[in-house]
């Protein structure tokens, strides 16, 4: 006979998890989870892009290559489609040939270019990415280093029809967040005069007008530096290790290949240099009125700033700063609001009084 109290005293004993193997378990799943969402870099990323290289968006990456091989005003090629589209040289001949069957492309000797068709329907899937960009920079809080990624895989997705409504929701903007041209429903799209910053002799003003956004890499250091399309700048110095420059209140030094990524307008540029002073360096005590926002300063945070009273012409009191000295209350329109060093640096403000350290330097 069966001992059934025995039993059931057995399996209501409560069973003791090892915390070691709980560790383990959690470790393990966390690195799984690692290895497939990992941005850029997971397996969930490597599938998306494998997902892309379809013969619809193989073809339309084509057109738009060679679309901006034409702005830059270079001649597209086997060679450079291949490594654009990142497939074998066969592979791009095979989509060469049947986008000239299509008559999208019209071939002369080794190099080929845009049919009137073409280059509409490539104007198309440049319009639609860099509204999409300017979407993103404009009413998300996505960050600058992912827009071209996402904007990649919804220049795809956008019908003309989608891509008007988006730009009517935006208001029409002319340019993208890196500053590049968006072309309008009829394709025109305006030119982009300028020179590399890397050219700029010291003591010569410009106003940054585009952003190189690839290489990712290197568009990440121009951003960690905070710079973007309207902001002026005044080189200091240059040599062949850096170049060296003013910009947003701040001295920045960048090697002269990424500098090169920078684009500006220098014809009768003037700096102000009390345009370049930030809230952030008036003291506990001082005054000073907004100038405006800083150009790097986008989407949801330039939204809050503005719905907080910083805008241009209102008189901000610096009130008193934390034991540490961030963040600091500023008084704006008879409410005390708290704004940490780096929000306080996209306010640009016209000091009053005496000028500061800041605008010495950049004098």
């Amino acid at each position: 006979m069966h001992d059934i109290n025995g039993a059931e005293a057995r399996f209501s004993e409560p069973r003791v998890v090892d915390p070691g193997m709980a560790l383990a378990v959690f470790f393990a799943v966390s690195a799984v989870l690692a290895a497939i969402l990992w941005p850029g870099h997971g397996v969930a990323a490597r599938v998306a892009r494998l997902l892309r290289h379809t013969s619809r968006i193989l073809a339309e990456d084509a057109l738009k290559h060679v679309y901006h091989c034409g702005t830059a005003g270079r001649a597209a090629s086997i060679e450079s489609l291949a490594g654009a589209l990142e497939v074998s040289q066969s592979r791009a001949v095979a989509i060469v040939r049947d986008l000239t069957v299509r008559e999208l492309l019209q071939q002369a000797g080794r190099e080929f270019a845009l049919t009137h068709a073409g280059r509409a329907y490539a104007v198309h899937v440049v319009r639609s990415h860099r509204l999409w960009e300017r979407y993103l920079a404009d009413r998300t809080g996505v960050g600058p280093t992912e827009w071209h990624e996402q904007a990649e895989i919804v220049e795809h997705a956008l019908s003309r029809a989608d891509a008007d409504r988006l730009a009517a929701r935006l208001g029409s903007p002319l340019f993208d967040p890196h500053g590049d041209p968006i072309p309008t429903r009829e394709g025109e799209t305006p030119s982009l005069p300028g020179a590399e910053l890397s050219s700029l002799a010291p003591g010569e003003a410009a106003t940054i007008v585009h952003l190189e956004d690839e290489p990712c890499e290197v568009f990440g250091q121009l951003i960690a530096a905070g710079l973007a399309p309207g902001m002026m700048v005044r080189t200091l110095a240059r040599s062949p290790e850096q170049v060296t420059f003013a910009a947003g209140g701040r001295e920045i030094r960048l090697p002269p290949v990424v500098a090169a990524n920078v684009t500006v307008q220098h014809e009768a540029v003037v700096v102000d240099p009390a345009s370049q002073v930030s809230l952030a360096d008036v003291a506990p005590g001082g005054e000073a009125t907004v100038a405006g926002l800083a150009a790097a300063c986008q989407g949801p945070q330039r939204r809050r700033l503005l719905d907080l009273g910083f805008v241009r012409g209102t008189r901000v009191r610096a009130e008193m700063s934390s034991a540490l000295g961030d963040p600091i209350a500023y008084r704006v329109r008879d409410t005390v609001i708290a704004l940490r060093r780096d929000q306080a640096c996209w306010v640009r403000i016209e000091p009053a009084g005496a000028e500061t350290p800041t605008q010495r330097t950049l004098a």
